[in-house]
């Protein structure tokens, strides 16, 4: 969260704990420094007419009329660190608290007496890793003669300043500056030799929160490539190159390392069986993730758990 507020983002919250203890107390004082530190930025946005609030559409949702969600923008993706298809037919309550189910259930109720309505409400989602998003969703709901063709319109809509963007702007700009005059013997080839791609702070930005989907989604079938650079709002060539120069390897490399660090740590730690081991960890057979997982670390999972139970003897 701390990472998240230094780059800017201050919209995530952190779950409460009916403990009392000295984690409950940070995790309190980070919330209320978030939310201070949102609500001024949004004062100033309104009472400075040289720099004027700026809404932007942060998620979006279509809903059918059984309640499941027929589309979602890909920004909801990342900020809920789940698969573009991990969203599509689910309920929309799944990704929301249980005050919040509460809520939506009452106004879905009172949306589906008439033919069109608008409203709004308070609604804390819930993402993947944990993290609690506070929002105010603004609700249109409209359907035809036929009640199956009910669609409602769930928006989220996050306020910001022109400010933000001057500075993104300012910092690619000192950045280049200071690159040039560091290597002042340079200039002269850069007519004649091709650059190297300089990634944006919105580029990495995007590599990571692919990087965050992939930690929390090892269970599930990998999209392309393709697919997922769409889903993170960037392209192939982009994510393949900015993947390599901020983690030292390529997507599906990591994605391995990924599974196979996940299942090692659940053979030495958790009594679940192997097969289990191998499906919460994205493997399709468990002579798959055998052979793989023999062929990393020079010895098979069965020889690991045998090691770890005779430890715990």
């Amino acid at each position: 969260m701390l990472l998240e507020m230094a780059s800017g983002n201050f919209f995530y919250r952190l779950k409460r704990s009916a403990k009392n203890d000295n984690l409950e107390a940070i995790s309190i004082s980070l919330n209320m420094l978030a939310e201070e530190i949102q609500e001024t930025l949004i004062h100033q946005g309104y009472v400075n007419s040289n720099q004027p609030i700026m809404e932007i559409i942060l998620m979006s949702f279509v809903i059918d009329f059984e309640g499941y969600i027929e589309i979602a923008n890909q920004q909801a993706c990342n900020i809920l660190t789940v698969l573009h298809t991990d969203i599509i037919g689910k309920p929309f309550d799944t990704f929301l608290d249980d005050h919040s189910k509460k809520a939506w259930k009452d106004t879905w109720r009172s949306l589906k007496q008439k033919a069109f309505q608008d409203t709004s409400l308070e609604l804390k989602f819930i993402s993947k890793e944990g993290f609690v998003v506070p929002k105010t969703c603004y609700i249109t709901s409209f359907q035809g003669d036929n009640p199956n063709s009910m669609r409602t319109l769930v928006s989220v809509i996050h306020h910001a300043t022109s400010q933000v963007f001057l500075e993104q702007n300012l910092k690619q700009q000192v950045i280049q500056f200071s690159n040039v005059k560091k290597h002042p013997s340079i200039d002269s080839q850069i007519s004649t030799h091709k650059q190297k791609i300089r990634l944006t702070f919105d580029d990495i930005h995007k590599i990571r929160e692919g990087r965050d989907i992939i930690i929390n989604n090892l269970e599930m079938d990998f999209p392309s490539l393709k697919e997922f650079a769409l889903q993170l709002g960037t392209n192939e060539f982009k994510l393949k190159y900015g993947f390599k120069e901020l983690y030292g390897t390529t997507v599906h490399r990591f994605l391995m390392e990924e599974r196979l660090r996940k299942s090692k740590m659940m053979i030495q730690f958790t009594q679940k069986s192997l097969k289990s081991i191998a499906q919460m960890t994205g493997f399709k057979s468990i002579s798959h993730f055998s052979r793989t997982f023999k062929k990393r670390f020079d010895y098979s999972p069965s020889d690991l758990r045998k090691k770890s139970f005779d430890k715990d003897k």
